[in-house]
């Protein structure tokens, strides 16, 4: 049962023009609210689609909730993680105590929505060996960002891949076309897959899907799979768990080193 002295949990969406984004975040948030029912998630936008983050804030202000745990839905720290983000949240209501979780990626979770989503598609797990993949992000220009997409590919090559290529619908290089021809070329690559690593479609998963004209198979967005509502729960724990040992010298650290920023109350 969802009380106000309970933390809430705020869903943060970058937000689009098309509605296909919205739809597929609220199906998300109603799978984490299917898996932890006694828990109050919210969902707010940075822009475009309603309601704003500052109007949820306010609505759970309203209704006596002091404590929040906001989760970035964002796979990797770019700048809405370190800049949009923690601003709108610092602007929250008076005596509000919000903290900001750790981005969604990396994690093993979401190597197994990817691969689920490349099944559903029709890619037999029996030719995985045989099989090059390309990992297509939408593209950041932020250095770490672009770090750990490169770093997710060698990891997932190592699941049992033929071979795995980062690529990108902007910002960097190569673009998803470029990455299916190199796999192409490879030795022992019968077939080639491309696994978008977005979370819902828009404009540049549509971009991904014109890049992956020449593979034989296309996976689909993550969206709302359940392996995905399983991290947005796992950061959320990890948040509340890292800001109460923050008293401890030792977890400061490990702290900095997720992502998770403690906000104080305002007023």
């Amino acid at each position: 049962m969802h009380t106000a002295a309970s933390p809430a949990l705020l869903v943060i969406a970058h937000g689009s023009r098309d509605p296909r984004h919205a739809a597929t975040v609220r199906a998300l948030v109603r799978r984490v609210r299917a898996l932890r029912p006694e828990l109050r998630v919210e969902v707010g936008f940075l822009d475009f689609d309603a309601p704003a983050v500052p109007d949820v804030l306010a609505a759970l202000a309203a209704a006596g909730v002091r404590d929040v745990v906001a989760q970035p839905l964002l796979l990797t720290r770019a700048f809405h993680a370190k800049a949009d983000i923690p601003a709108v949240l610092r602007a929250a209501p008076a005596g509000m105590r919000v903290r900001q979780a750790g981005v969604l990626g990396p994690s093993p979770l979401l190597l197994a929505a990817l691969e689920q989503r490349l099944y559903e598609a029709g890619l037999d797990p029996a030719d995985k060996a045989t099989t090059g993949v390309v990992l297509a992000s939408a593209g950041s220009t932020d250095p770490e960002a672009i770090a750990v997409i490169a770093d997710i590919a060698r990891e997932w090559r190592r699941t049992g891949w033929c071979a795995v290529r980062p690529a990108f619908a902007s910002a960097a290089l190569p673009p998803t076309g470029q990455a299916v021809h190199l796999l192409r070329g490879l030795p022992g690559v019968r077939r080639v897959a491309v696994a978008p690593y977005v979370l819902a479609p828009g404009f540049l998963p549509d971009r991904i899907a014109r890049g992956a004209a020449e593979a034989d198979v296309l996976g689909g967005v993550l969206g709302d799979s359940p392996f995905v509502a399983r991290v947005l729960l796992e950061r959320f724990d990890a948040c509340r768990r890292f800001a109460t040992d923050l008293a401890h010298p030792s977890a400061r650290a490990d702290h900095v080193a997720a992502g998770l920023l403690d906000l104080p109350a305002v007023g």
